[in-house]
């Protein structure tokens, strides 16, 4: 489009969210990859939690979480996510809504072991969403799995990455008087699945 023009210009989708995030980790002050995932339980209540995101693919965006997680399952169940990422500091957003498949191999195995030992740890002994007895138990369980795992636990079974392809991708930043630039760009995720439509919307 002729007026998509600045911050909104090029043809890559992805390459435009991996520019702003970049400028996100100049600006914004505490977890500039922070998303609100958006997920539906089986009776089609929606879901909204805080997740950070870690991968901006050339096709995906990816996060990880535990598979048995309230996210996990619903996820599992629907193979349907949107969320939203949003910097104050740039007066900008990114809404995405798409299809979801498992990251569990390799990909995975190497995020988890860039995390901190603790971390991994956690993940462990951690029951995710799950009913918690007391704080107290929590940390028993921690220090049960570090005896069992040691210094370099591997990758849980039950723990990696989701990976969100979009059919739907919407950049808007703030504008004068509320007259806010919004471009959606939406797509079939069947044999040309680079066949991108760009649209200006209203404020």
């Amino acid at each position: 489009m002729t007026d998509r023009t600045g911050i909104f210009a090029g043809d890559d989708p992805f390459a435009i969210a991996r520019a702003w995030m970049k400028e996100a980790e100049k600006s914004e002050l505490n977890d500039p990859d922070a998303i609100a995932l958006a997920t539906v339980d089986a009776q089609g209540l929606p879901n909204v939690r805080m997740v950070l995101l870690r991968q901006i693919e050339d096709d995906a965006f990816v996060f990880f979480t535990n598979y048995d997680s309230k996210k996990g399952q619903e996820i599992s169940a629907s193979g349907k996510a949107a969320f939203v990422l949003h910097w104050k500091s740039l007066r900008r957003q990114i809404r995405v809504r798409g299809m979801v498949t498992r990251e569990d191999g390799a990909q995975a195995d190497d995020y988890f072991a860039s995390r901190s030992l603790k971390s991994r740890l956690g993940a462990w002994a951690s029951r995710q969403s799950q009913p918690l007895d007391s704080r107290a138990s929590l940390m028993a369980d921690v220090a049960k799995i570090t005896v069992e795992k040691g210094p370099n636990p591997p990758r849980p079974p039950f723990w990696g990455g989701f990976r969100i392809r979009p059919v739907e991708i919407e950049f808007w930043a703030d504008g004068a008087f509320r007259l806010h630039d919004r471009f959606r760009w939406t797509r079939d995720l069947g044999a040309d699945a680079s066949n991108w439509t760009v649209q200006r919307l209203n404020p």
